[in-house]
């Protein structure tokens, strides 16, 4: 691969900035400053320093996000900020997207990547990749209102949601909801279904993923190898 397509591809510098990086000998390869940005190097293999900070490749970038109220789940938009505009503009060089949405005020975990081929399994209807949310209802949700949201309810366009889990807090205000697919503000959906409404939304896992609590919202980490594995393991299924 040629060097200046790795600091590329590794949303390290464009490459008239990969360019410039080298005559001024802000590249080293192995230890060695670069001798073009055109030179050959082996990814896998080479030690790349790009103004003293090692640049390390990887064929995917995953991100785990907590999303916060007011941030849509796009990659561009006209009038808000988007889940990629909280990220630094290293990464925003990469070709990143969501994998899936959540409603623009609701917060929580998001899977950001570039693995096409891994987002489209993750998120094909037959996958049943689960899905919980905490949740604030606006009033006690009763045995028999469980039972519904938990055999399926109809919902815009006449449409029976598949079954779910519902585990409620002590006052059955409070709780956390697991699906295993994403219609249309569908919590929303399913809540005014059972003559309720959603007062706060979050999601908390996706499939295998956790939201990490150390993770304000907002804030964002790469993905762990063992969670990395654990999508791709997801994903086969």
């Amino acid at each position: 691969m040629r060097l200046d397509k790795f600091l590329t591809v590794t949303g390290t510098a464009s490459r008239s900035e990969a360019a410039k990086a080298v005559r001024r000998g802000g590249v080293l390869v192995d230890g060695r400053a670069a001798s073009s940005p055109a030179m050959q190097i082996d990814p896998d293999k080479c030690i790349v320093e790009y103004n003293g900070e090692r640049v390390v490749y990887r064929q995917y970038t995953y991100i785990m996000l907590n999303k916060p109220q007011g941030v849509v789940s796009a990659t561009d938009d006209g009038r808000d900020r988007t889940v990629l505009d909280l990220l630094p503009d290293k990464l925003q060089r990469l070709h990143l997207f969501p994998c899936g949405r959540l409603d623009k005020n609701t917060v929580g975990l998001m899977l950001i990547t570039d693995n096409g081929g891994l987002s489209h399994r993750l998120l094909a209807p037959k996958s049943h990749v689960a899905k919980s949310y905490r949740f604030e209802a606006e009033r006690v949700i009763s045995d028999e209102d469980k039972m519904a949201l938990e055999a399926g309810v109809y919902i815009a366009g006449g449409y029976l949601t598949k079954p779910a889990r519902v585990e409620l807090d002590e006052d059955r205000r409070y709780g956390v909801i697991t699906i295993t697919e994403g219609k249309y503000h569908q919590i929303k959906q399913m809540l005014e279904a059972v003559d309720n409404k959603i007062l706060y939304l979050g999601r908390i896992t996706f499939g295998p993923l956790v939201l990490d609590k150390a993770l304000a919202e907002g804030e964002w980490r790469f993905l762990t190898d063992a969670e990395i594995e654990a999508l791709e393991s997801n994903g086969r299924n």
